[in-house]
């Protein structure tokens, strides 16, 4: 056992290994070739509109009850239930073939990804404080190197054809059955942020005196109930919070949204013997954001002051717009893979320094709980736009390029109205300058 100091290190390896192991899916850049493949032979629009529908459905449906009881259980077991959902997922990937199959799959799909939170929480309850910042930064770095692996992997297989599309499904298989088996070696959480905190009030404290030590199950959810209205109330008062956490939830729900049906976007554009690159433009796009994350952190502080950072959120989310539309309209490959890879870096960019601005205003222990109910946000306006534009039985049911439209337009639409949160700030500041 590693010694008391030396115990962080130890935690961020196994969180490392867990978080590369868990993002090796070398399936994923080619999910789409595969399905519509003569392994499950359903349509471009049966893959469009009625499964992957299901698994934004099924994510946000499950994604408050995870995050509660992810807090009760302390972590692990939901870490653990993660690994085995990516278990299944990827075995009716690879043993079955029907359309009903591939929507279970969907469904199990959304508890693989909603139990995530647990693992994206874990180190805030069992590392200490003053090494989040190292801890958080080695996790993503492992991830990122996980993602990048797998889409350098498939692509380069894919080429030389070394392996079909159901190999690449085998190779994600193990790899998730390999990040279960590894979770069970994840050390326990003796305590968590709301449920089992190491403090108590005072007089919850005189109550567990009174009760032989021991702290009722009524009395643990008083408080962790209060604690969770006590630090929403605290971070959403405040107008600075609630406008980054807006644009966090709406890069949250369009970037979802663009990365599950962009492959359909380009298996449109290329036809059906067209060569694919889509695990290079994957592994590009890894690196990228990964730099672009980088150097989010070295923007000066005298950048970051209120009107800087809401003009150049209007700019970066008209960009995001211009790129997803050029990616949408062109009739050539590569340059809608160029579109494409401009909104990914930019996105990347943005919501490194929004997540960094939101944490500036919040308190320490309410990381989780505010990221979390932003990304629920996020996946319930997701759930919308799905509704509204993909879903067979939804209010449009447009084509691919039609959704991709949409979203292009909907992104110049979030760049006014940061454009206007300017001008808010730019009126009100002349107003406060005004002699009374």
């Amino acid at each position: 056992m590693p010694s008391r100091t030396k115990r962080w290190k130890w935690i961020s390896l196994v969180l490392c290994i867990f978080g590369f192991l868990k993002e090796f899916r070398p399936s994923e850049p080619f999910v789409f070739q595969f399905l519509t493949g003569p392994w499950h032979n359903v349509t471009v629009e049966q893959v469009v509109q009625d499964v992957f529908p299901i698994g934004t459905y099924s994510y946000v449906a499950q994604l408050v009850v995870v995050f509660l009881i992810t807090d009760y259980f302390r972590y692990k077991p939901l870490i653990i239930v993660g690994g085995l959902a990516g278990t299944v997922v990827w075995s009716l990937f690879v043993w079955t073939s029907s359309l009903r199959a591939l929507q279970v799959l969907e469904v199990f799909y959304g508890t693989y990804m909603a139990a995530d939170i647990a693992y994206w929480t874990y180190i805030y309850a069992k590392v200490d404080r003053k090494y989040y910042q190292k801890v958080t930064s080695h996790i993503r770095s492992a991830t990122q190197a996980g993602r990048f692996l797998a889409a350098t992997t498939s692509q380069t297989v894919i080429y030389y054809g070394l392996m079909d599309y159901l190999g690449l499904h085998y190779l994600s298989l193990a790899a998730q059955i390999a990040t279960t088996v590894w979770a069970f070696l994840l050390p326990a959480v003796p305590k968590s942020m709301y449920f089992h905190r190491e403090e108590l009030p005072p007089d919850e404290e005189f109550g567990a005196l009174q009760n032989g030590g021991k702290t009722t199950i009524s009395s643990t959810c008083n408080r962790a109930r209060t604690l969770l209205w006590s630090h929403s109330k605290s971070a959403y008062t405040s107008f600075t919070v609630l406008r980054y956490s807006l644009w966090y939830s709406l890069a949250v729900c369009f970037y979802y949204q663009i990365t599950a049906y962009v492959q359909a976007l380009w298996t449109t554009i290329g036809g059906p013997d067209t060569v694919l690159w889509n695990g290079a433009v994957e592994a590009i796009l890894t690196l990228a954001g990964s730099l672009v994350a980088l150097l989010a952190g070295f923007v000066p502080p005298t950048w970051l002051t209120v009107k800087p950072t809401l003009f150049g959120l209007a700019v970066i989310a008209a960009l995001e717009g211009a790129g997803l539309l050029v990616a949408t309209v062109t009739s050539s490959l590569l340059v809608s893979y160029i579109g494409y890879t401009i909104f990914g870096i930019l996105h990347s960019f943005a919501i490194t320094l929004v997540s960094s601005e939101i944490a500036k205003h919040i308190c320490d222990d309410s990381f989780a709980l505010i990221f979390g109910i932003n990304t629920l946000v996020g996946l319930v306006s997701q759930t919308l736009v799905t509704i509204a534009v993909v879903d067979s039985d939804g209010w449009l049911a447009l084509d691919v390029r039609g959704q991709f439209t949409v979203y292009g337009f909907a992104f110049v639409a979030i760049g006014l109205l940061y454009v206007g949160f300017l001008l808010v700030e730019l009126f009100g500041s002349r107003r406060r300058e005004l002699p009374s």
